[in-house]
């Protein structure tokens, strides 16, 4: 629960689901969301795909999913499974031997779209290969690919159809004695996800892997996204994302955070909290945030940094966040720490000096931290 008993308005109630691992890395549960992504390079090019998950992950990752179309794929994942820093899922459709394949290679996860998986036959196979690996599978639902039977059933993709087929396959592995799955119910219609996602959340209590699919590019698709698993997340829904953008996997990551940072659900890095500017401004905003956003990117800490063009909302947003910088007149403004004014500081040598305050403030949280573990 995201509790806040200061701000009870704030407090988001998840919903009680089982815990599974995911290599090293708990979903469901009490476990923090996580943080998906999916890699777009020729997975049979370890080196590529092992770059992509490197910048993924240090963008904040905690999971990346690799597709393996093929058994060149299959065999360069066994060196990119060792190399990575965090748990990777194998991507499986149409051929399930691959599946059996990746499990061998080191695999944390098999993600399996029962709409073009095979029979249960097949499905056994990957839960056998599952089990002797010490793998987890997620059942991916997708509304492009649902089983000929439940489109001649429901006529088209709807929640009805996509439950009823993830609950099917649900009934399978449960059937063979495996219970490390969680599931998905993919749509790209944000309605129709979001329906299939809060009808799957009463049927199970299996983890939810939550996603908008095929969003779109970089601005649409994080609109989509934030509406469809901002909406859910709020209600309580939802264990691990994936924001499904046209853009660099690394931008899939920082936008999954940002939601869950908005939603008090997650916490890294700075959380920049700036006007979009207009002509009051004592600065440049627009420009500062830009440059402020590269130069802050390798804080991990968390913590909070106002900046605000002019004194009409500048000392008030100030007295919420760690630190701020509010415009003034005559060429500087004013920068306030822990809410309270400190000290002047000239437009020109603002943007260095509050990176030289950011890091300072983080190595002091991170040292304190610190202090506190031992």
């Amino acid at each position: 629960m995201s509790l806040n008993p200061i701000r009870p308005w704030r407090n988001i109630e998840r919903r009680k689901s089982r815990q599974i691992m995911v290599g090293r890395v708990p979903v469901g549960g009490d476990a923090p969301i996580s943080v998906q992504t999916m890699t777009n390079t020729d997975s049979s090019d370890v080196r590529a795909t092992l770059d992509q998950i490197l910048r993924a992950a240090d963008a904040g990752a905690d999971i990346v999913r690799v597709s393996t179309p093929d058994e060149s794929s299959t065999r360069a994942l066994r060196e990119i499974c060792r190399e990575s820093p965090v748990p990777i899922v194998a991507d499986i459709h149409f051929h399930y031997k691959r599946a059996i394949e990746a499990a061998e290679a080191g695999a944390a996860c098999l993600r399996i779209n029962p709409g073009n998986i095979g029979d249960a036959a097949r499905v056994r196979e990957v839960i056998k290969a599952a089990k002797d690996h010490g793998c987890s599978i997620r059942i991916g639902v997708n509304a492009g690919s649902l089983e000929k039977h439940l489109l001649e059933k429901y006529g088209e993709p709807c929640p009805d159809a996509m439950v009823e087929s993830g609950l099917d396959h649900i009934k399978i592995l449960q059937d063979n004695d495996f219970h490390e799955f969680k599931i998905s119910v993919k749509a790209s219609d944000v309605f129709l996800a979001a329906a299939a996602y809060q009808q799957l959340a009463d049927a199970t209590d299996a983890p939810i892997h939550l996603g908008i699919t095929e969003a779109g590019g970089l601005t649409s698709g994080t609109v989509k996204s934030a509406i469809g698993l901002g909406n859910l997340l709020w209600m309580g829904i939802g264990d691990t994302i994936r924001v499904s953008l046209s853009a660099d996997p690394v931008e899939e990551v920082k936008v999954g955070f940002e939601i869950l940072k908005s939603l008090g659900l997650r916490t890294r890095g700075v959380q920049i909290i700036s006007c979009p500017s207009c002509a009051r401004q004592g600065f440049d905003v627009i420009r500062t945030v830009e440059v402020l956003e590269k130069r802050l990117e390798h804080i991990k800490t968390p913590m909070s940094l106002s900046i605000i063009g002019c004194v009409v909302n500048g000392p008030g947003e100030a007295l919420m966040t760690d630190i701020g910088f509010t415009g003034g007149g005559a060429g500087s403004g004013m920068v306030y720490l822990a809410g309270k004014q400190d000290h002047k500081m000239t437009n020109a040598q603002m943007v260095d000096h509050i990176v030289e305050l950011v890091e300072k403030r983080a190595a002091e949280l991170e040292a304190a931290e610190a202090q506190a573990a031992e």
